[in-house]
């Protein structure tokens, strides 16, 4: 098992400002980080991939479909080739960072909705996509994690078995589920039975609070996920994923209008004693 942290909690984009809070991560005891791809290109990402290690870091890696033009799920042929365009830059970026893990709900814009569930054809377009895209990431050693997101940020994946049922479509041995608590505790009847159900598809885990600050200070049924995780015998990353309003930008798209913690020095401090804790206790 390895402990990361997300990025987000600091900025959208990391640059060589963000350099020295590697080393901040690591002699707190965090394994990696993960960095959010939301713009830039290899050269960049290859800067921030060898401070990463400099650090004596690992990473993982995090992206969305940004717009329309993008979008794996459209009816226009030629948005769904910007999706595969987009994926594959992410994961070229990915292979530049040296991260393990490429997450994220990559599959339609965020904040978009029909009014109705995800059809047939919806579903079919982005397994299409997601399949042309697999081989690359396989070949970067770069699994690719699906995230599902409730119902209030997107409608095409919502629940684990949803996001399960998806990655079975796809078929891709590199393919797999990203499992993140705070989606999970708004939308599974049993956000501890699913993990043991879907084990076998889970790739990635967002260890996130139930209002998205600091692991452990909320009402998540912290006790029973790590036993169903330990018992599952998963063995992957644990990303601490906290929002605040230090990006204007996201916290308006994650509706952060109000502090979580007092300061995200305590997010990552609290949070990994929370997470060994926990993990020790549920061996």
């Amino acid at each position: 098992m390895k402990i990361g942290f997300n990025m987000l909690l600091w900025t959208g984009h990391v640059t060589e400002e963000d350099f020295p809070t590697f080393d901040t991560i690591k002699k707190v005891g965090f394994d990696g980080v993960e960095i959010p791809l939301f713009g830039g290109d290899v050269p960049h990402f290859e800067k921030v991939g060898k401070a990463v290690k400099n650090a004596g870091l690992g990473c993982t890696s995090v992206t969305v479909i940004p717009d329309e033009e993008h979008n794996p799920i459209s009816p226009d042929a030629a948005h769904r080739q910007g999706g595969v365009d987009h994926l594959n830059w992410a994961i070229d970026c990915s292979v530049a960072l040296g991260s393990e893990v490429l997450c994220g709900p990559f599959y339609q814009p965020l904040g978009v909705f029909t009014g109705a569930g995800p059809t047939e054809d919806e579903k079919q377009w982005a397994a299409d996509v997601h399949k042309k895209v697999a081989d690359n990431a396989a070949a970067g050693n770069v699994a690719l994690g699906i995230e599902f997101l409730n119902r209030f940020e997107c409608y095409f994946l919502n629940t684990m078995a949803d996001a399960a049922n998806y990655v079975k479509r796809v078929d891709h041995p590199n393919v797999g589920v990203l499992y993140d608590t705070f989606h999970a505790n708004i939308e599974e009847k049993d956000p501890v039975g699913c993990i043991t159900e879907h084990s076998d598809v889970i790739n990635h885990i967002h260890i996130s609070e139930n209002d998205r600050g600091t692991p452990g200070k909320g009402h998540i049924d912290w006790a029973g996920t790590f036993k169903a995780i330990r018992a599952c015998g998963y063995d992957n990353w644990l990303v601490i994923e906290a929002f605040g309003r230090a990006i204007p930008d996201l916290a308006a798209a994650t509706r952060v209008w109000r502090d979580f913690f007092p300061s995200r020095e305590s997010v990552y401090t609290e949070g990994i004693k929370f997470i060994k804790d926990q993990w020790a206790a549920a061996g």
